[in-house]
């Protein structure tokens, strides 16, 4: 990729953006159905909690809310930083201890018929493990968020409130639900907006791609700690595989210079994307086979936490591509350390061609 980012890279990024967002909503589909909505829940759970402690307080001054009401500045992030990864997203002010956000459909967390298999308290993790927590980290006992409608449960949307109370709230406390309420309407002039000195186009454009991987990144060492290595690494590779070979099509449209089969095309193919994603890697052919180089999965490197089995997850992401690209190859992933991401090796090769006829059935 060069310096100086373009609309071809743009995108691309959104490519991987999508990519990235698939991975994600599968993932917690495939927990819902492999393994129960109680287990979804508790991941999600998890997730949300973690990316709260690293994101949120440091998000708060990346956009000037430090000095705001804690209400309005919890509101105010979420309408900010949803933005910017895509997410139709709305703020209602009501008062300094009182303001609102809304998520109208379609939800970005769970794309297209995805939201079908989304239990009620899945969606209600996610709360419990971010909005649920914004007083605690402002040092607030006296702030919770309010629930009253979840899109999961068929209602239009889902949205709530902050508030900050005359007391301080017992934990339980900090996340309620009242049906009975509703929102009031948007207005978008309204509503708080990015500094366009601070955040052009291509800061934007980056940021959005960056949103998606963000999710995974934190999902991968959550998953392993929680369910274990082996049965995670299940769960990561095989969604991978799933989620690589239903959305080929729509990636491939946005890299139209890796559409050729073979080695050679899906190499071409897989370098722009570990490129896009922002690593570095270059590609090599000999002997019939392509080679291609990774410096390391920079989304997940420097995570505390790391176990090598997160990395099945984009084994799996790589093999479902490979297969709706050319179902003749073969992929073989080396990594040439336990304890980072990397370096990785992508060797490629074309497989034997098999018999159409082995003897065992009757013509």
């Amino acid at each position: 990729m060069s310096d100086r980012a373009d609309d071809t890279d743009f995108k691309a990024w959104h490519a991987v953006a999508d990519l990235y967002h698939a991975y994600f909503t599968g993932l917690i589909m495939s927990l819902v159905t492999r393994r129960s909505g109680a287990d979804a829940a508790e991941f999600v759970f998890r997730v949300f909690r973690r990316q709260h402690h690293e994101r949120f307080l440091a998000g708060i001054e990346k956009f000037g809310l430090s000095k705001a009401p804690h209400a309005v500045a919890a509101a105010q992030y979420h309408y900010l930083s949803n933005q910017i990864g895509g997410v139709n997203v709305e703020y209602m002010r009501e008062s300094d201890r009182k303001a609102w956000i809304r998520y109208p459909p379609p939800r970005w967390a769970w794309r297209g018929t995805a939201i079908c298999a989304i239990p009620g308290e899945v969606s209600a993790a996610m709360l419990r493990g971010w909005h649920a927590h914004n007083g605690v980290s402002f040092k607030n006992p006296r702030m919770g968020f309010v629930c009253t409608k979840q899109t999961v449960d068929g209602q239009n949307g889902l949205e709530g409130f902050y508030y900050e109370y005359d007391r301080d709230l017992a934990p339980d406390e900090r996340l309620v639900f009242a049906r009975h309420l509703e929102a009031p309407l948007f207005d978008p002039a309204a509503a708080p907006k990015l500094a366009s000195d601070t955040w052009p186009r291509a800061r934007l454009e980056k940021a959005y791609r960056n949103y998606a991987m963000e999710y995974v990144r934190t999902a991968l060492p959550v998953i392993v700690n929680l369910f274990g290595p082996y049965d995670a690494g299940h769960l990561l590779h095989l969604t991978g595989r799933l989620i690589g070979m239903q959305f080929y099509p729509d990636i491939a449209a946005s890299f139209p210079a890796t559409h050729d089969s073979g080695p050679t095309g899906f190499g071409a193919f897989l370098l722009t994307l570990l490129q896009s994603q922002g690593d570095e890697a270059d590609v090599s052919h000999a002997n019939g086979k392509v080679t291609v180089s990774q410096k390391q999965w920079g989304l997940i490197a420097g995570v505390p936490d790391y176990h090598p089995m997160c990395t099945r997850a984009l084994t799996g992401l790589a093999e479902g591509l490979m297969t709706a690209h050319d179902r003749r190859l073969s992929l073989e992933m080396t990594s040439q350390s336990d304890s980072h991401p990397g370096p990785l090796s992508w060797t490629i090769t074309q497989k034997p061609l098999a018999s159409t006829d082995d003897g065992r059935f009757p013509t």
